[in-house]
């Protein structure tokens, strides 16, 4: 089968964020199912920032994970492990992975796998499981986001933050945006964001004790880390949650605990691929429960902005790493 990999470019000892890996297209032996597990015959895999990361050099692999690159899929069920009733040959699903979808077949625990949901196209459910899977575990099971909350989510137009925004709406939360431009705020405001708020003009902290009345946002979903670190304290309500998820900030910020302890806030953070099999069984049971039945009501959809072939890898992750992107990209499978 063909598949992706990253490769040390010429002349370095290891890649980097200025001499990434190169992206190339190697035959690879076709897995098999082992027990418990399903063989995926993958339509579309989505990107995701930590691919980026890992071409970089800077996401150590989990142990045992497929070093080919890409932790969500869809496509159709092509075999099936000693054990495993929950799967038909040929039945449509999108899974979450910790490594291995950038490739023509990928295999993964039954337990990680989810039904594409009514109305979504095949290709369109690689978009899927990955960011609601983020999205749910971070606001819901980890940050404990209620009905009725208000939610601020940065980096609202993005692949994840255009998930939260429509999820959070669902789940009757008041979610706010940041994003960078005037266009970007209008596409958050269509997606359920109460009021959105352009960064580059205005101080997200004082805007959104504005909107919420002096309230303050009762949790962050974070994906900028550090240089936000001081500013997010600042927005927080009190008893509020900061939910880390991403350092396109910086990793190191100014954290003012007295701020922090006056507002009996806290902070946490999480990673989703190196959880273990268990953990994502459990986060995917619950987005099956709760957050598949949003999206086969039209409530929440995949937000596709650009899909490419296999062969265009490269150029799908160069465009996935542009400040204009916005919503998910998809890399297609040619069988």
């Amino acid at each position: 089968m063909s598949a992706i990999d990253f490769e040390t470019p010429a002349g370095e000892e290891k890649p980097s964020f200025k001499h990434p890996a190169e992206v190339v297209v190697n035959q690879h032996p076709l897995p098999s199912p082992g027990p418990g597990e399903v063989l995926i015959k993958v339509a579309a895999a989505g990107l995701n920032n930590l691919d980026l990361l890992q071409r970089a050099g800077d996401y150590p692999v989990p142990e045992g994970a497929s070093e080919v690159p890409g932790v969500e899929v869809s496509g159709t069920i092509e075999a099936v492990g000693a054990g495993v009733v929950s799967w038909d040959f040929g039945a449509p699903v999108c899974a979450l992975l910790a490594g291995g979808g950038y490739a023509e077949y990928v295999t993964v625990d039954a337990r990680q796998v989810l039904p594409v949901p009514d109305r979504i196209p095949l290709v369109e459910a690689a978009g899927l499981p990955e960011v609601a899977a983020t999205c749910w575990t971070n606001l819901v099971m980890q940050a404990g986001a209620e009905p009725g909350d208000w939610v601020l989510v940065h980096g609202g137009t993005g692949g994840i933050g255009s998930f939260a925004l429509q999820m959070l709406a669902a789940y009757d939360a008041q979610p706010i945006a940041t994003v960078g431009s005037e266009e970007k705020r209008q596409q958050a405001m269509s997606l359920g964001a109460v009021e959105a708020i352009n960064y580059r003009d205005e101080d997200f902290a004082e805007r959104v004790h504005e909107i919420t009345e002096g309230h303050g946002a009762d949790v962050i979903l974070d994906v900028v880390g550090g240089k936000y670190l001081e500013d997010n304290v600042r927005a927080l309500a009190h008893g509020g949650c900061v939910i880390t998820i991403g350092l396109s900030g910086g990793a190191q910020g100014t954290l003012p605990l007295q701020q922090l302890m006056a507002k009996r806030g806290w902070i946490t953070g999480s990673t989703l691929r190196s959880r273990s099999v268990e953990e994502k069984a459990e986060v995917i049971a619950q987005v099956r429960e709760h957050v598949w039945p949003m999206i086969a009501s039209g409530a929440i959809s995949p937000s596709i902005a650009k899909t490419f072939p296999m062969a265009e890898a490269e150029r799908a992750l160069e465009y996935f790493a542009s400040d204009g992107r916005t919503g998910k990209i998809l890399l297609v499978m040619e069988h």
